[in-house]
């Protein structure tokens, strides 16, 4: 039986009204981790446990963590996790909570996973966080639970951070042999996927300048980069503040708790971008997300905004 959960899929009343469109929304903060990481790396830690590894190492912003965190609990592995200054104390604790060793090195996740790399020994396995095919596998069945649900939506539209997530939707549809475009949407601050695509080749970003520091990979990987020259993949960058509202406005509207990297994509629809205006029928995969409180985004709200 996997680790994850097959979660609800319906129609937003609010986030059609706001765009005039039908728009599905995909709950994956529904997930036992908080986040759709769980897809992916808890099929990654299941095939290591059969391999008879005796730790997971990984290095995360967050949900990455927490998702290795609960399949190596749920496996009874121990695990160790990296994670960068910048990942808040309500994620370190969280995996903390799920019995993980939380190690905290470096200013960006680049620097955290180099540690974790250099942690691992013989009977270790480490877990990527975006960029592993088995993630990529484990993350398409996001689109098997779409499918047999019956829906054929005109475009996706998700969060893009390292790739894993998107890498994953992309082999979903083209096993399913579905011809249905994605909206990949970053905050302004760590758009590394967008400022690769516009440059015709992956670029690293000098630093992570973005609340949505679950987005914060500096450099997008190759593999989702090359899935650009294959499949019809758009981009669309938001401000920091507009994932905010979005955030806080899908709290108001489903009662459902989901932080800025999750709310870029919703802020697509919320502001009805142009990227999105060719499309009736859109799914939005709420990837969610356990590094905010709506605390945390009030807080960021009133700073983003100069209030």
């Amino acid at each position: 039986m996997p680790l994850h959960f097959k979660t609800p899929t319906y129609v937003s009343a609010s986030l059609s009204k706001a765009c005039g469109r039908n728009v599905s929304i995909k709950l994956d903060s529904l997930q036992p981790s908080g986040s759709f990481k769980i897809r992916g790396i808890g099929l990654a830690c299941e095939e290591h446990a059969r391999r008879g590894v005796k730790r997971f190492v990984s290095s995360s912003g967050g949900n990455a963590g927490v998702a290795v965190a609960y399949a190596g609990r749920q496996l009874g592995i121990p695990v160790t996790v990296v994670v960068p200054e910048t990942t808040s104390e309500r994620a370190q604790q969280t995996i903390s909570n799920l019995e993980a060793q939380v190690v905290v090195h470096g200013a960006s996740w680049q620097e955290a996973n180099d540690l974790a790399m250099s942690m691992l020994d013989i009977a270790d396995a480490f877990i990527h966080p975006f960029d592993d095919p088995l993630l990529w596998k484990g993350h398409s069945t996001i689109i098997d639970e779409i499918v047999e649900d019956g829906l054929r939506p005109d475009a996706i539209v998700l969060s893009v951070g390292g790739g894993g997530l998107l890498s994953g939707v992309v082999e979903g549809l083209q096993r399913h042999r579905l011809d249905i475009p994605v909206l990949a949407v970053e905050t302004l601050g760590a758009s590394s996927f967008a400022q690769s695509v516009a440059a015709g080749q992956r670029v690293v970003l000098p630093t992570i300048a973005s609340v949505a520091t679950s987005l914060g990979a500096r450099q997008v990987s190759e593999h989702a980069f090359a899935l650009t020259r294959q499949y019809h993949i758009d981009c669309a960058v938001v401000s920091d503040l507009q994932a905010v509202d979005a955030s806080l406005r899908f709290l108001d509207d489903h009662r459902i708790m989901v932080e800025p990297a999750c709310g870029a994509s919703l802020a697509a629809i919320y502001e009805n971008l142009e990227q999105i205006h060719g499309w009736v029928n859109i799914m939005v995969i709420v990837c969610g997300g356990i590094t905010s409180t709506p605390e945390q985004l009030q807080f960021w709200k009133q700073d983003l905004s100069g209030a």
